[in-house]
């Protein structure tokens, strides 16, 4: 049986996910030669050493960087990348995203066939777009539904399994739920189905070349996810 949320309900991905970030293991458990031990367990020196010093160390209220450090430390918000792996390289989405584009296209294409959809159909002085407009439609539904279901599965559409990717929740490194993956699809292809398809994959989906730090394109951000290596 399938551990994954009901289509629709919009929960999160189960505990046992394994893509899920794991918080980091209690410090009492690293030994004291640990590199991320305090240098005297406490603030307390060894006897006969040296007293710590009287600033702190470079990440402590009164070190040289404030209060904490530039992530994780009082006054300062968690690094979202902490523990995941490093974020797909741009070039290779765009790639995963044409894969996707054409596998979809196609099954628009034979589910628009029989219908005798078409661009445009002139007749006299008139140019009538109805069948357009079914195209359109057909490609909305199978493009939203296919990177939904995909996505809400593993975190991976076909293009981004085979070159190496998935899809993660910024927050927590999980593969993103129905809700999540439904806002991402629909802010990606409903656009692209309608009226600015070359227009907006480029924006859309070229975004992530000039986003930082997370290389974010325009539906991730809607859905607040990344894309992340599997390799």
């Amino acid at each position: 049986m399938s551990s994954e949320p009901p289509p629709g309900s919009g929960q999160q991905p189960p505990e046992d996910d394994p893509f899920r970030k794991r918080p980091p293991s209690d410090q009492s458990d690293q030994g004291p030669g640990s590199p991320y031990g305090t240098p005297y367990g406490g603030r307390q020196p060894p006897p006969g050493g040296p007293p710590p010093p009287p600033g702190g160390g470079p990440y402590d209220a009164g070190g040289p960087y404030g209060t904490g450090g530039p992530y994780g430390g009082p006054g300062h918000p968690p690094d979202p990348l902490a523990g995941m792996p490093p974020l797909a390289d741009s070039g290779r989405r765009t790639l995963a995203r044409i894969i996707d584009m054409v596998l979809v296209g196609i099954v628009v294409w034979l589910v628009t066939l029989p219908l005798g959809a078409q661009q445009y159909d002139v007749n006299a002085n008139r140019v009538q777009t109805s069948g357009a407009i079914w195209e359109s439609v057909a490609a909305a539904v199978l493009y939203v539904a296919y990177d939904t279901l995909m996505i809400s599965r593993s975190g991976q559409t076909l293009g981004k399994k085979w070159l190496g990717m998935r899809v993660a929740n910024l927050d927590d490194g999980a593969t993103p739920a129905t809700q999540t993956s439904l806002i991402r699809a629909l802010v990606l292809w409903v656009p692209f189905a309608f009226c600015c398809a070359c227009f907006w994959t480029a924006i859309a989906g070229g975004w992530s070349f000039f986003d930082k730090p997370y290389k974010q394109g325009l539906h991730d951000k809607a859905a607040k996810t990344v894309v992340v290596s599997t390799r």
